[in-house]
């Protein structure tokens, strides 16, 4: 796979973030970017980050500050620049149900600055981390990285003559990400009372190292217009606080305003338009920039089946509590789960 990255210059919006740290030490220890640039608006974080990934120590890094809402710097931060990776969004669900149009122009409008400053800078590749909550949304964070996905789909039908092609990558949960589940029952055990928003819940699980992996397959092997959605597992709400603090009451609190009982990745909608490979799903863009006949040869894929939906509630694999506690302790923190 070294071939999206070796020699390129690489660089990740939202570089500061949890995927964007993981996405650059990895591409750092394992492969040989000729440059590397951090583009977030964050400067603490950056001066952080710098910390534990020196220019001294790895001299094609560049730190660079800026916002996706801003097209002037974004133009400027792109150049001599060949892949990019969109990983900036606003993504906490209340937030951006209290600030929507702040969310808007994040995830929507920053989207479109991305897409339109890499044509004008001859980028050639250009990955965008979507989410679970893009399918079928019922929230506005959803909603706005639905509008993303399908921005940077589009944007391969007025590419024009410029060598570019723009893909998007979608997956569920982070496992251990800031703000998600597994930090906040962290903070809650202190208190011997877990608060359960509905005992049915599930949701998908990913690693950040499956997440990084997933997005250095699509830079490798996009066609442009796909939105890659890795085979990923679920688990049952009452099976993580089980895992992490079987000690613990749990208090049932209710389902919070935009969030579902299941997460979906694929639709039915979506599924009748979408591949099926051996560890990932291809939804195709709706218009045809491509033989998929020829697609499907090359990646040995075929259709979904009639009815298919990739859902958390669903899905033909769950984790088990031992496995749950084996993947908190390895890739979140070990110390706080119980023993045995």
């Amino acid at each position: 796979m070294h071939d999206a990255i070796d020699g390129k210059s690489v660089l990740v919006t939202g570089g500061t973030g949890s995927f964007g740290k993981c996405f650059i030490e990895t591409i750092l220890q394992h492969h040989r970017p000729r440059r590397v640039v951090v583009f977030s608006r964050d400067e603490l974080k950056q001066f952080e980050m710098s910390h534990r990934f020196s220019m001294e120590r790895y001299p094609q890094l560049r730190y660079f500050i800026g916002d996706v809402r801003d097209k002037e710097r974004l133009y400027r931060a792109l150049e001599d620049v060949d892949v990019v990776v969109h990983a900036a969004a606003l993504k906490q669900v209340p937030a951006a149900e209290y600030n929507p149009f702040e969310a808007v122009k994040t995830n929507v409008i920053g989207a479109q600055n991305v897409i339109e400053t890499a044509m004008d800078r001859g980028i050639k590749k250009v990955v965008a981390l979507s989410t679970d909550k893009a399918a079928a949304p019922v929230n506005l964070y959803g909603a706005t990285k639905l509008c993303s996905d399908k921005l940077f789909v589009s944007a391969n039908n007025f590419r024009g003559r410029h060598d570019i092609r723009f893909s998007v990558v979608r997956y569920g949960n982070v496992m251990g990400s800031r703000g998600s589940v597994i930090p906040f029952f962290m903070n809650k055990r202190k208190e011997g009372v877990l608060p359960i928003t509905d005992a049915r819940m599930t949701r998908f699980n990913i690693t950040l190292e499956e997440g990084v992996a997933m997005v250095l397959y699509a830079l490798t092997h996009m066609w442009g217009g796909e939105i890659f959605v890795p085979r990923i597992p679920s688990y049952r709400i009452l099976d993580l606080a089980e895992a992490m603090a079987p000690e613990c009451e749990h208090k049932v609190v209710g389902i919070r305003p935009g969030e579902k009982l299941h997460e979906e990745m694929i639709t039915a909608t979506d599924a009748m338009s979408t591949l099926e490979l051996e560890k990932h799903f291809v939804i195709l863009p709706s218009t045809r920039l491509w033989d998929v006949d020829e697609y499907m040869k090359t990646f040995d894929g075929d259709y979904c089946k009639n009815g298919f939906a990739y859902c958390s509630g669903t899905n033909e694999r769950f984790l088990t509590v031992a496995e749950l506690r084996e993947l908190i302790s390895e890739h979140v923190d070990g110390d706080v789960l119980p023993s045995g």
